[in-house]
């Protein structure tokens, strides 16, 4: 029988893809994962019903038709059970609310077994631990930290924990935690603390067993007793890239196993880096749309040629001999036809097959690219990332600073944008590398996620960065293209959810 999973902060279900997916499935079965955002709540509904009727072909048809634009629902009359039976799984929920935490609680009362073993997983949260958002509330004179509910959400997790005791828990948050302070304390201590012994935090005196929690990349243990000062809380971060993922992003994940189980596993298993290039290299071109003016194909082509014409021109007066001839191959390079995508965009007969986990990804019963259109950039912009991409290429970096960005057109209208704090406003994710950290900043513009190829002068797609955080290409994201950048962003890697999953398989079995 699978092990059941409770899933809480789910966001679009990156970490339970990971453990539903081991074994084919047969390993761990979601129980129930609770969301509070409307459109991560329906792409993570849509998700559990795919699992739901994954191995039953006619009831998957409707599925397909849904994801090619065949039918405006994803079930049919064989699958409509499935369908309401995903939504008793994956609940909108605000937890910390008094009516969603009942609601939670009655589903585990009438649903999990004492006597079998169960796994919490989830990340409260992470707004008020991030540096980007740290710096943003240090800007608002009347942010106080201890009044912050968002540090606090962790408790919900941890009530879970004290009330359910399940034999194992994952807990995943942003590496600023480690250095987050509320009242003068660091809070990442108090977590340590507070998860080790639950029911001390909550003034229970207790004979009942607490947790040691694990690094899954050092033997670095943490249990009730010690001091938290006498650990390095940098080897909880585990850093996706080292594992195979492509992509560079550092986060803390805690493994907590209750004292009473014997916790003698292996760590994460160190893995090949894989680059950009093998994850979206056989994704269709697109172009980017203007954001103003006359958004054609033709208009789109002569205004990309022109910038990348005159960048290489004044690039020759400054004698960057060698930029100036990148410049003008790629402005050679920019083809007329392309497409700016839609929702869907139509597969190629012709796509090659992505080189990196093809089974994986790739899915031969969709028609059509999910969630693979650009967004829209203003023509200044365009001149700006066809420069960046370019001069990666030639230098196998971003350009940094305003000397970098030193020809005609590219400086933007900041006043401080000599100071140096914008030196890597404008970041490619180069072919050859990993990508930077995808982030939920995505959403708000595309600067720090221009695509590699100049000629096609726009940031990446949803489904680009879909598949640098590994989701599978049939995991269709729902809401407008803000919300799923927003989804994709704040997601767990579900490949590295999987291996994760995989070691708490070793502990319980």
């Amino acid at each position: 029988m699978p092990i059941n999973i409770v899933d809480l902060f789910a966001g679009p279900g990156g970490l339970g893809e990971g453990f539903s997916s081991l074994s084919k499935g047969n390993a761990f079965r979601i129980l129930i994962s609770a969301e509070m955002e409307s459109s991560a709540h329906k792409t993570l509904r849509l998700r559990s019903f795919f699992r739901l009727i994954r191995h039953d072909a006619r009831s998957l048809s409707g599925y397909y038709e849904f994801c090619n634009g065949d039918a405006k629902l994803p079930y049919n009359t064989r699958s409509q059970s499935a369908w309401e039976e995903s939504g008793l799984e994956a609940r909108q929920l605000t937890l910390g609310n008094p009516n969603d935490n009942r609601v939670l609680d009655a589903v585990l009362d009438q649903k999990l077994q004492e006597q079998e073993p169960w796994v919490l997983i989830g990340g409260p949260p992470c707004q008020a631990y991030s540096l980007v958002g740290r710096s943003r509330n240090i800007g608002t004179p009347s942010y106080r930290p201890e009044d912050d509910h968002r540090h606090f959400l962790y408790k919900e997790y941890l009530r879970i924990i004290r009330d359910r005791r399940p034999p194992v828990f994952v807990m995943e948050n942003v590496k600023g935690i480690l250095s987050s302070r509320v009242a003068g304390k660091t809070i990442f201590h108090d977590i340590l603390r507070d998860l080790a012994d639950p029911d001390g935090v909550f003034g229970v005196s207790s004979l009942r067993p607490g947790y040691r929690i694990h690094s899954l990349v050092t033997n670095t243990f943490f249990e009730s007793g010690m001091d938290p000062n006498a650990i390095d809380p940098r080897d909880f971060i585990v850093k996706s890239e080292d594992f195979g993922i492509p992509q560079a992003r550092h986060r803390v994940i805690l493994l907590g196993v209750r004292t009473d189980i014997d916790a003698n596993f292996k760590r994460l298993v160190a893995q090949p880096t894989v680059h950009v290039r093998e994850v979206i290299r056989d994704l269709p071109p697109l172009r980017s749309k203007l954001s103003n003016g006359d958004d054609s194909a033709r208009n789109w082509s002569i205004t990309v040629k022109n910038h990348l014409v005159e960048l290489a021109e004044e690039a020759l007066d400054k004698n960057m001999d060698r930029l100036s001839a990148h410049l003008k191959r790629y402005s050679k390079q920019v083809r007329v036809g392309l497409s700016p995508g839609a929702l869907h965009c139509p597969k190629s007969a012709l796509s090659r097959e992505v080189p990196y986990y093809t089974d994986w990804y790739l899915d031969s019963k969709l028609r059509f690219w999910l969630n693979h259109e650009s967004r829209s950039h203003m023509t200044s912009d365009l001149r700006r990332y066809g420069y960046a991409a370019a001069y990666a290429a030639l230098n196998d970096r971003s350009p940094k600073g305003h000397e970098e960005f030193s020809l005609a057109g590219l400086a933007p209208n900041h006043e401080n944008w000599e100071s140096g704090k914008f030196a890597d406003r404008f970041r490619v994710q180069r072919y050859d590398a990993p990508a930077s950290t995808i982030t939920s900043h995505i959403a708000k513009d595309g600067h720090y996620f221009i695509h590699p190829d100049p000629a096609q002068c726009r940031s990446l797609t949803v489904r680009e960065a879909a598949r640098l955080q590994t989701f599978p290409d049939n995991y269709f994201f729902q809401g407008n293209r803000t919300q799923q950048y927003h989804q994709v962003g704040n997601a767990v890697p579900p490949l590295l959810a999987k291996m994760i999953a995989q070691i708490v398989k070793e502990i319980l079995t």
